[in-house]
């Protein structure tokens, strides 16, 4: 999301430059990123769906790794368009040979997505595996009471401020662990 925020802020302030820079190189640029700017954002959003699903547990995110690897490939038709456009501003003929390559880039960028997000998947599900077997997913706590003798039922500040201690710890402490998967 951090990504797609940045990305927008950096589309705006090239249109912004562009009123005060007269590089017609620069201008060109501003145009192919305006014009592909949704092409761009498809991406982003593409992506981000991908990770989203990589972080739900086994069986929610096999998805992730299909996600990914299509993305990757709108991201290579991207870098084509970009290769297309550095020919038309360069008049160079370097589109030609990186168009007749990508048919052999693509299928093996998407394999190679699809297969690491699978195994990126199943090294996660063996590694918790072996962390429930040795137990280290197990935390005690203990709240000691500032009284010795409970002068009645009626909890103190002092209580209370430690059951919200203990909250706010199992709270962090969860989604510390949740994210030490990941």
């Amino acid at each position: 999301m951090i990504g797609i925020i940045c990305f927008l802020i950096f589309v705006v302030l090239a249109n912004i430059l562009r009123y005060y820079v007269t590089n017609p190189v620069y201008h060109a640029g501003v145009l192919f990123l305006n014009d592909n700017f949704w092409f761009l954002l498809f991406i982003s959003f593409i992506l981000l769906a991908a990770d989203i699903f990589f972080t739900f547990p086994f069986p929610l995110n096999l998805p992730a790794p299909i996600i990914k690897a299509i993305g990757s490939v709108f991201a290579i038709a991207f870098m084509l368009l970009v290769f297309q456009w550095i020919d038309t501003v360069a008049a160079t003929s370097l589109y030609p040979l990186v168009w007749l390559m990508s048919f052999v880039i693509v299928p093996i960028v998407f394999i190679i997505v699809l297969v690491s997000g699978y195994f990126e998947i199943m090294r996660k599900l063996c590694w918790e595996q072996l962390q429930e077997k040795e137990g280290e997913c197990q935390v005690v706590h203990e709240v000691k009471s500032t009284l010795e003798v409970p002068v009645s039922d009626v909890k103190s500040w002092e209580d209370i401020g430690d059951e919200f201690r203990l909250m706010m710890y199992d709270i962090m402490h969860r989604f510390r662990h949740e994210v030490r998967k990941k």
